[in-house]
Order: structure tokens, then sequence, then C-alpha cells
């Protein structure tokens, strides 16, 4: 079940020396994806680095301690122009340039790399955070604001919209790049990316 408001996330435990550890939001999207082509349910692991182990409070060290917490998180089923492609853990991108064009980024988890991206986002609440940038801001206000998603104090802007939802489907005025947990998948002139609740639980 999903975290509610005012409710407690996760458990300390110790983490089994069986477990399978990975390093980054690449290798745990890689790891989803794997379990649920196969048709098989998701088990358990570690994630020790990347955005989706910071924005649970964990990974820092990158290296894995042998007490961490154990908290169940959403995945994102990811469907682009109409077939099911992926899943993601931490965050979808859409882009063709980070300065020009139309731009979005779906997330799970509430950092991208350095930047506070979606503050409010939460990896177990049953929802995704989606930031969309207008075609038309330049690239000077695209800079600024950038600056400003280190401290995530780019947000309210005219041109970023951001929305909170469990599921989206948005279409483009040309092909961009989609790129999910760091690693690039493809083009697409539409994207659908749907909240799947409780989708695996890890140690982090």
């Amino acid at each position: 079940m999903t975290i509610g408001k005012g409710t407690a996330w996760g458990q300390p435990a110790e983490v089994p020396n069986s477990i399978r550890v990975v390093p980054s939001d690449r290798a745990a999207h890689s790891w989803v994806t794997e379990h649920r082509q196969q048709g098989k349910p998701i088990t358990d692991l570690g994630i020790s680095g990347g955005d989706l182990a910071r924005t649970a409070g964990g990974g820092v060290s990158g290296r894995f301690p042998g007490t961490a917490v154990y908290a169940p998180f959403d995945a994102l089923r990811v469907v682009l122009d109409g077939q099911l492609t992926t899943w993601a853990v931490a965050h979808v991108i859409a882009r063709r340039s980070w300065l020009s064009g139309e731009l979005l980024m779906a997330m799970n988890a509430q950092f991208f790399g350095e930047y506070d991206v979606a503050p409010r986002a939460h990896p177990n609440d049953g929802l995704v955070d989606v930031l969309r940038v207008a075609g038309g801001m330049s690239a000077r206000a695209r800079l600024a604001a950038r600056g400003r998603a280190r401290h995530g104090g780019h947000l309210p802007h005219p041109d970023l919209t951001m929305m909170r939802r469990a599921a989206v489907t948005t279409t483009f005025t040309r092909p961009l790049v989609v790129w999910v947990d760091g690693e690039r998948i493809g083009t697409a002139t539409s994207l659908e990316v749907t909240v799947e609740p409780d989708a695996f639980h890890a140690y982090v």
C-alpha cells in the first residue's frame, strides 16, 4: 500500500547477504524491467546509489551498509508511440536539447543528478511528478531556471508546468529522444507514463 500522509515509510532492516545490490538507477531499471518482461514478481534488491536511493535517504556512501531501510517502491510503466517499451524506477526524460524545444521530465525520484527537480515527489505515493518545459522558453531563461533547480527553486515559472498524476499521456510536436533512468531507449511523438504502485521492495 502506498504511503499515506503523516505515516512512516519503510523500516530499518539488516541487508541479507544474498541480496542483489545495484549501484545506480540504470541498474535498478534493468532489474525491474527484466522481471516485468518475464512476467515474474520483482525480487527484492539493494540500491546503493543513484537518484532513487538519494530520494529515499540512502546510497550516499557509494557502498551498501549492513543495515538499511527496507521499503516499497513504485515503478513507472513507459509506453512510446503506443508500444509498451520499458519500466522506470527514478525518471523518464523526453527532449532533443536541454536549451531549446520541448522538454518533459516524469519523476518518480525527487532528484535528477545535482538538481532538485520535483521537491514533492515520493517514490511510493502512487503519483508521478511531471515537469514540462514550454518549447518557446529561451536558453537564457532555461539556464537561470537550471541554476535555481539545484535548490528546488525553479518553480513557479510561466514556462514551467508541474503536475502530479497517477498516469500521464502526452504528445510532442516533433519526435523527442526518450531517456529512462539514464539510458536512451528511443524516440517518440507520444509518451505514456503510468505508475505501478508498490511494484517492488528494496533496501536503501
